[in-house]
């Protein structure tokens, strides 16, 4: 996920820099962007990063230049710009309308239409026994379609490319089938292929003269059904990259219940309003359950929050009168009333969604081999095919044998094998990966693994459960553990509180069934009471001395950043539960595991030193390998720390206060059982929510890039070596054409391998 960029000028001294974000429209690949960036770049004290994933160019201008002249800048090098429209609040009918992606919606529809018709001319001119009287003329009605409408954003980037003196992929792919297409064409309205009887054989002997009886559509209608499916595969990908920014804005809540004065009286009345209503200074009811609106104080109440969706602590936090709260975090406890301090875009939750969003724009995909090197191989190609049409011309005079000659260089060229080579792999690799719970996003997200020799580990919801859970029961002499249990169970079962939840099932597992209490209440600063089977039982804080045994374990499990929960009953301490998140059972083999394959895990959390430390011991991580106590927005700090140092980082994580430090990661790993904003931020994700499938997913990734490489290497190579057969007269287009499918086939075949992959 690291950003590949061209190095932009220093900006003038002294000189006040504005900014602006483009929308640009019409890049096609990686390349593309990379010459969008480099354009402008070359303005005077002009820096752009232009990310192909989004869409979007950063730029970074003196003043002297105008946005009209940035724009005019990206249309001469052959793309389009605009200003994004100015962000206004979303109505919850608009809602849905986002999830609309037309520009996917037709190249599916592409790629479909272009398969269906490619298979039978494929299997028409392979398959000797399958060609009837008139086959070709079929052939032709089928393919025709697939190379002029399907082919069509090949044609139109190549020609665009063309205007600006620059050649890709697109360019060798319009070129090479729309040359064997027009071939076809004239073999059969001019030569002799349209005969009734014309068969369409595997002929190895070498001919000067048999072009005018070959017709080669299953070349022009397979290269764009292959390529189209890689189009569609990589289109996939960049309509995700920009599903983390979502998932953030949308944790937070919709409507809001405000107290409004009455008109006369003094008397006050709850509106319910759109969340983009509310201004600083607006009082709102929070109920249990509810998340809260904004970013604001408590004016009235007392309750506990649950943040952990937005910053990853797994002990609720109580909160009164004057402290503050965020927005997005659920009320776990009583009714809250709630002043605004910040709304819109001050609130802490979209300054984490700007931070998710600044990481995403400094990452760009990482180029595909082939499109490096198509800068280099489509020209020389061109020229080699152009040098051998006149060369053969010149030497013998035959324009059909210069012409035949000419083709095949360009139809051995065509990159059928380049366009499998990654979507096969991927296909494969990612299938296998499904079944084993790893999901893998596209292939622009493999380049690093191979790299990554450190990899941090956010804690909660990651290492640990991320759920509060009864961890310890101990009682006092003359007491057995079961009571402490029962009359604890009896009273937290009627509370709201997280911990009061976790002591409740846990108790209620123990002990197979709890009684119900005669009377409770919540006691501020105390915790719950009641009567219990016709004793004052109160859970909670004691405000004596405790026993020497229950006083010692209280303070070891607090120095280990356990939560401490004492029980007394008719005044009396009975014992004391212990309540923390707990360790995954499978996570220390993950870290043991992530340890063999080179890698350096690091724990990083918001939690206090100790609980993390006592979390590291657990699983295996060294102690000096613990970050701790570190807000949402300082994680990214922390992964770009670790890479200045020379690292390539590795981020595993589930809650939205992760989703910034897994997209400014080399890698990000989001467990499949966290946020959506995680999930979407990731390049992995790790479907069971088990650490152990973190080590899969890295072997997984590196085994897939690897049949990437393997399978680009054999594609080039098979160009380069049949190149020169070609030109010399030894393949005709025939036989390039059934070479060309060989190498389709070895790519497949070696992609199927990953199938085996554990």
């Amino acid at each position: 996920m690291t950003t590949t960029s061209t190095t932009a000028p220093a900006p003038l001294e002294g000189t006040a820099l504005s900014r602006v974000e483009l929308a640009i429209g019409g890049m096609t690949c990686a390349s593309c962007a990379a010459r969008v960036e480099k354009k402008l770049n070359r303005l005077d004290g002009v820096s752009a990063t232009v990310n192909f994933a989004t869409e979007k160019a950063k730029i970074s201008y003196p003043a002297g230049i105008e946005v009209a002249d940035l724009i005019a800048t990206v249309v001469k090098t052959g793309y389009t710009a605009e200003e994004p429209p100015p962000p206004r609040p979303e109505r919850p009918e608009e809602a849905p309308a986002a999830d609309e992606d037309p520009e996917s919606a037709a190249l599916r529809s592409r790629l479909t239409v272009s398969a269906l018709l490619a298979l039978p001319v494929v299997l028409l001119a392979m398959i000797p026994a399958l060609q009837f009287d008139n086959w070709q003329w079929l052939s032709l009605t089928l393919a025709a379609p697939v190379v002029v409408w399907g082919g069509l954003p090949f044609h139109r980037a190549a020609l665009t490319n063309a205007r600006h003196g620059a050649a890709t992929m697109d360019t060798l792919v319009s070129v090479g089938t729309l040359a064997a297409f027009g071939w076809s064409l004239w073999a059969l309205f001019w030569g002799d292929a349209g005969m009734p009887g014309m068969r369409h054989g595997f002929d190895l002997t070498i001919s000067r003269t048999d072009g005018a009886s070959a017709v080669y559509l299953e070349v022009a209608a397979g290269v764009v059904a292959f390529i189209l499916l890689g189009r569609y595969l990589e289109a996939r990908s960049k309509r995700r990259a920009g599903a983390a920014l979502k998932a953030l804005l949308e944790l937070g809540a919709k409507d809001v219940a405000v107290l409004r004065p009455e008109a006369a009286g003094g008397a006050v009345r709850e509106v319910r309003v759109p969340v983009a209503r509310l201004v600083v200074g607006d009082r709102f009811v929070v109920r249990p359950g509810e998340k809260i609106a904004t970013d604001g104080i408590v004016t009235e109440g007392v309750s506990a929050i649950d943040a952990s969706m937005l910053t990853g602590e797994s002990v609720p936090v109580d909160v009164t009168v004057g402290d503050s709260v965020t927005g997005a975090t659920v009320n776990a406890g009583g009714r809250l009333v709630v002043e605004a301090t910040r709304i819109g875009a001050d609130t802490q939750l979209a300054r984490m969604a700007r931070l998710v969003e600044d990481a995403q724009n400094g990452k760009a995909q990482v180029q595909r081999l082939a499109d490096r090197i198509s800068g280099i191989f489509v020209p020389v190609v061109l020229l080699i095919a152009l040098g051998t049409f006149g060369v053969w011309l010149g030497v013998t005079g035959d324009t059909v044998a210069a012409f035949t000659a000419a083709v095949a260089v360009l139809i051995i060229a065509c990159p059928c094998a380049l366009g499998l080579a990654t979507p096969t792999a991927l296909m494969v690799g990612t299938g296998r990966g499904a079944q084993l719970g790893i999901l893998i996003k596209g292939p622009e997200v493999l380049e690093s693994t191979r790299r990554v020799d450190t990899v941090v580990l956010d804690k909660t919801g990651t290492v640990t459960t991320g759920r509060m859970t009864l961890r310890e029961v101990h009682a006092a002499e003359g007491t057995a553990e079961k009571d402490v249990l029962r009359l604890a169970g009896a009273l937290e079962h009627a509370s709201e509180h997280p911990i009061a939840r976790a002591i409740a099932a846990g108790a209620e597992e123990r002990t197979g069934g709890l009684p119900a209490p005669e009377h409770f209440e919540n006691a501020p600063g105390v915790g719950v009471r009641g009567r219990v089977e016709g004793h004052e039982v109160t859970v909670g804080r004691f405000p004596g001395a405790l026993p020497e045994n229950l006083a010692r374990v209280k303070a070891e499990a607090e120095a280990e950043g356990r939560t401490a929960v004492v029980v007394a009953r008719d005044g009396e301490a009975l014992g004391v539960l212990t309540v923390a998140d707990a360790v995954k059972e499978t996570s220390a083999e993950a870290v043991r595991q992530l340890r063999a394959l080179g890698l350096r895990p690091v724990l990083l959390t918001g939690d206090n030193r100790a609980v993390a430390e006592a979390v590291a011991r657990a699983v295996g991580i060294d102690a000096g390998d613990v970050i701790a106590e570190v807000l949402p927005e300082e994680k990214v700090g922390v992964v770009r720390r670790l890479r200045d140092e020379g690292r390539v980082v590795a981020m595993v994580g589930d809650g939205v206060n992760d989703a910034a430090a897994l997209a400014t990661a080399d890698l990000g790993l989001a467990m499949g059982t966290g946020t959506d904003a995680a999930i979407e931020a990731s390049d992995l994700t790790l479907v069971r929510g088990d650490l152990r499938v973190a080590a899969d997913a890295i072997r997984l990734s590196r085994r897939t890039l690897a049949t990437i490489k393997g399978n680009l290497v054999w594609a080039f190579g098979y160009n380069v070596a049949a190149l020169p057969l070609a030109a010399a007269g030894l393949l005709n287009p025939m036989i390039a054409g059934a070479a060309m499918a060989f190498s389709s086939v070895f790519v497949v075949t070696n992609s199927l391998r990953l199938r085996a992959f554990s």
